[in-house]
């Protein structure tokens, strides 16, 4: 099983793609690690301004 690249707590961008409608870049904090069946593991993130939490892939995701 893979590793998660990021640590909860970091800082991340999030790169939304063409499906996710008008959720917004930015910045997030990576609120925890969750599991995926898919080589392309997931997060839940947390918007610094808007305080809303998303799930994302974390080829989404690039270091702040």
């Amino acid at each position: 099983m893979a590793a998660h690249r990021y640590t909860v707590g970091e800082r991340v961008e999030f790169s939304p793609g063409r499906l996710d409608g008008n959720v917004p870049r930015g910045v997030y904090t990576v609120v925890r690690h969750l599991p995926s069946e898919t080589s392309d593991l997931q997060y839940r993130i947390k918007h610094q301004s808007d305080s809303h939490e998303r799930v994302v892939r974390e080829s989404q995701l690039r270091k702040s």
